[in-house]
């Protein structure tokens, strides 16, 4: 087996991982609410990340490290959990899997401007395709207005992209382990504040069910899901392990089918596959970096 294939294998395992966030998420906001979902399950995260950097006595990372550990902590510890779970108190998870389903170009296109890539003008201009789809989707689920949880859902696709960039490239220099997990424990302090903050005694009585899935969330999607995502990315290239994703809108709709009960219609396909293709097509246009 090549590394791109063993990278593409374990980068699928995060993916999987990551497309049960959103109908999970859908769930545990029936017994929490979303801010406390959003730093409580960072919290936790960050207390089995502090652990594991422990007991495998990691490095400490470097100083010129820092800002960009910063930068993974804003866009996948703060901004993509906090805004797609507000936007899952609003919204089906179903909708939220199309929207997002350009994340995979929107990552490629972070990437072509923080490394200065000079891709075709192709690319751009599917680029734009793939917006306007995900923009004409939006206004066609709405009547014609681009709702609030859109923009909480464009907006937390952004971050996490940005988190996936300076996260794989981290990972091609350190281990990809430790990267997620140093990012978690600089956010540890803020994270417990808030948690503390937006907790609320009648919690406690929400039951084992509810609290199990508030841990599922804290354990996987938000730590143990991007050791496979940012090894993956770091043993098969960025370029190659990222079209991975391409898969994941699809197993959004079919977790939320299963779990929710939300219809697969086909609005959401079609308009899925839509996206998905544009990204294939931006991807084979990339100009990649000598």
């Amino acid at each position: 087996m090549n590394k791109e294939t063993k990278g593409m294998l374990i980068g699928f395992i995060g993916i999987l991982i990551f497309s049960l966030t959103l109908p999970v998420s859908k769930i545990a906001i029936q017994s929490f609410d979303p801010y406390f979902i959003a730093f409580g399950r960072a919290a936790l995260a960050g207390l089995f990340a502090l652990a594991y950097l422990l007991i495998q006595r990691e490095p400490m990372m470097a100083k010129a490290d820092i800002p960009k550990f910063v930068v993974i902590a804003l866009g996948v510890v703060f901004g993509f959990p906090i805004l797609t779970t507000v936007a899952m108190a609003y919204g089906s998870s179903s909708h939220g899997a199309v929207i997002l389903g350009m994340m995979p170009l929107a990552t490629t296109v972070i990437g072509v401007v923080r490394f200065g890539e000079r891709p075709s003008i192709g690319f751009w201009l599917v680029s734009l395709l793939g917006a306007a789809l995900v923009v004409t989707y939006a206004l066609l689920k709405s009547s014609g207005s681009f709702t609030l949880v859109d923009g909480l859902l464009v907006l937390g696709g952004i971050c996490a992209c940005i988190g996936y960039v300076e996260g794989g490239e981290l990972s091609r220099r350190m281990n990809p382990r430790a990267v997620i997990s140093w990012a978690l424990v600089i956010s540890l302090p803020f994270n417990i504040v808030f948690s503390y903050l937006t907790f609320m005694p009648i919690y406690l009585e929400a039951g084992a069910m509810a609290w199990s899935i508030f841990v599922y969330l804290s354990l996987f999607p938000m730590f143990l899901g991007f050791f496979f995502w940012y090894e993956g990315l770091a043993i098969g290239g960025i370029a190659r392990v990222s079209q991975v994703q391409l898969i994941q809108p699809f197993c959004t709709l079919l977790a939320a089918s299963v779990l929710l009960g939300e219809p697969l219609t086909w609005m959401n396909l079609i308009f899925a596959v839509l996206v998905v293709s544009t990204v294939i097509l931006g991807k084979r246009m990339l100009i990649k970096r000598a």
